[in-house]
């Protein structure tokens, strides 16, 4: 099966270059694509210079400024489809999430799951190095997202996630409607809606090392109160 990671980018000059060594060293021939929103540091430049060493495994998409992180995405689910990917994985650049873990969820996605979620919550919390607020934000807003939607899934803002291509087919990306990190909520609920199997592989989640977070209270609040209607929203 080909496997696609999308990985959307912003300001990480720090890490995009060791990412690129590291998920092109896997097992399972992973191709990468960066959706990167214009970042003023340079890390297109970066990738554009790495991908001569990988042309057919390397892919770029730039955009013209900061869009939104689910924005990011769907442009590079499109882009996955379009060019025939059958596993295509969700993944930051900044390794909270491990890249050794893209095989489990592959594993997943090839066996019992049209969904795989590296998840934090459904064995305790696996968290390290994160500040006790966003820790406790975090936690708890997928126990609401649970409690609301009653979709049955420990960690449902998590960005590391692979997905069949035919889930993807199935949702209508035009309609996806959050842009920030409640992006994440939608996607799986209304995957779940559809009736696609949602499984969740226990990762543990390290804040990164370098660069900054673009979390920000408005993308909390978009999801906070997207989330209220999600139930109510009719599926495509």
């Amino acid at each position: 099966m080909r496997k696609l990671v999308i990985i959307p980018t912003y300001n990480e000059k720090e890490n995009v270059s060791r990412m690129i060594d590291k998920v092109l060293s896997l097992e399972g021939d992973y191709h990468i694509l960066f959706v990167d929103d214009g970042s003023p540091d340079g890390t297109a430049d970066i990738i554009r210079t790495r991908q001569k060493d990988a042309p057919e495994r390397v892919h770029l998409l730039c955009r013209s400024g900061k869009l939104g992180l689910g924005t990011a995405y769907i442009a590079g689910f499109k882009w996955a489809l379009e060019h025939d990917y059958d596993l295509i994985f969700e993944m930051d650049c900044d390794f909270s999430h491990n890249p050794d873990d893209l095989n489990r969820l592959a594993a997943r996605l090839q066996t019992d799951a049209d969904v795989a979620i590296g998840s934090r919550y459904v064995r305790g919390v696996n968290v390290v190095n994160w500040p006790l607020g966003r820790l406790l934000m975090s936690y708890f807003a997928s126990k609401y997202v649970k409690i609301v939607t009653r979709m049955p899934v420990c960690d449902a803002t998590a960005g590391f996630v692979g997905y069949r291509a035919q889930v993807l087919r199935k949702i209508n990306l035009d309609r996806v409607q959050m842009i920030g990190y409640g992006f994440q909520i939608e996607m799986k609920y209304t995957a779940w809606r559809h009736g696609f199997n949602i499984a969740e592989e226990s990762i543990i989640f390290v804040d990164r090392e370098q660069g900054t977070s673009k979390m920000s209270s408005s993308i909390f609040g978009e999801a906070f109160f997207g989330v209220l209607k999600l139930p109510f929203r009719h599926l495509s």
